[in-house]
């Protein structure tokens, strides 16, 4: 196998001579869960791979597509003799689904997620799954597209993927879900859920919002509804994020609440000032203003993880 930008440790655990994962039930068949059978399927890291979503279409293509052996319009029917779950729906549809699979799991199956929220789903899992078996994840990839017709084998490559678990998660459940990760080309990292909250608040969620706030003032303008006619490449690049899903986003939104409330009172105040500069020709002030942050995106990538971040799989 030729491993060209991927990690040596991806090549390694491709090439095991027993899968990973006896069984893996995917709840939720959109770009992420789909990508993970994909990438699954590819590598050999499962024996059998059974999935569930609410859209009967997505049902029917993840079979067409080989994304899973066995679709259910059930969930509980999807988890029954699973060794791993994974919870590819949105955030605030996690702990219903947890409360409706719970019994019918198989003694020792982990649990873990995608959500890109994780703290109130850490403490969904604390309260709801036996002790030590839920594992929240992040996987940092992604598309503005959706459904199992746009899912890849190689989503995960080369990408991050963060675990927030607790400290009474048991460490063989930890590992197995690093081992996932790890497999499907992902460098995994490790941090406490809050703050996971706090940075993807920043750097994530934050981005999304402003972009549809951005929208929603444009096309609340006379005419805004026109506006790809003379729209150029910039509205495209800064906009793109608004074609997300908006259900995802809702829930992302509700379940970070105070931590996005936070960096939108930063960006609000970051706004004033330039509104300011703007007002009192302050051409000195926003040159000053524009090249620091020109600067920092230049080196946007480049920096560590913070809060106390625990890298792994390296």
């Amino acid at each position: 196998m030729t491993t060209g930008s991927r990690p040596e440790q991806f090549e390694a655990e491709t090439s095991l001579s027993h899968p990973l994962i006896e069984r893996l039930a995917i709840v939720g068949l959109g770009l992420i869960g789909s990508s993970v059978g994909l990438a699954c399927r590819a590598r050999g890291l499962t024996k059998e791979i059974r999935g569930t979503d609410v859209v009967p279409d997505h049902r029917t293509q993840a079979v067409e597509l080989g994304v899973v052996d066995l679709a259910f319009a059930d969930a509980a029917a999807a988890v029954e003799g699973a060794d791993l779950v994974l919870l590819a729906v949105p955030v605030g549809a996690i702990a219903p689904t947890l409360e409706r699979i719970v019994p019918h799991l198989p003694s020792g199956a982990v649990v873990t997620d995608v959500g890109s929220v994780k703290g109130v789903v850490a403490a969904a899992m604390e309260r709801l799954l036996p002790a030590g078996t839920g594992v929240p994840g992040h996987p940092i990839a992604g598309r503005e597209t959706s459904g199992p017709r746009a899912a890849s084998a190689e989503l995960f490559v080369g990408a991050k993927c963060v675990l927030t678990p607790s400290r009474s998660t048991d460490p063989a459940a930890i590992a197995r879900v690093r081992a996932l990760w790890r497999a499907v080309g992902s460098e995994v990292l490790q941090m406490r859920p809050e703050c996971h909250d706090e940075i993807f608040a920043a750097i994530s969620h934050l981005p999304h919002i402003v972009a549809y706030a951005l929208m929603g003032a444009i096309l609340g303008l006379e005419g805004g509804e026109n506006l790809q006619a003379l729209a150029g490449g910039g509205l495209r690049d800064f906009s793109r994020v608004a074609m997300s899903h908006p259900v995802m986003w809702r829930d992302i939104c509700l379940a970070n609440r105070e931590p996005i409330l936070k960096m939108i009172g930063r960006f609000q105040g970051a706004l004033s000032d330039l509104a300011a500069m703007i007002s009192a020709e302050d051409g000195e002030g926003l040159q000053q203003r524009f090249a620091r942050a020109r600067a920092g995106r230049e080196d946007l990538g480049n920096g560590n993880e913070g809060c106390n971040s625990e890298r792994r799989g390296q």
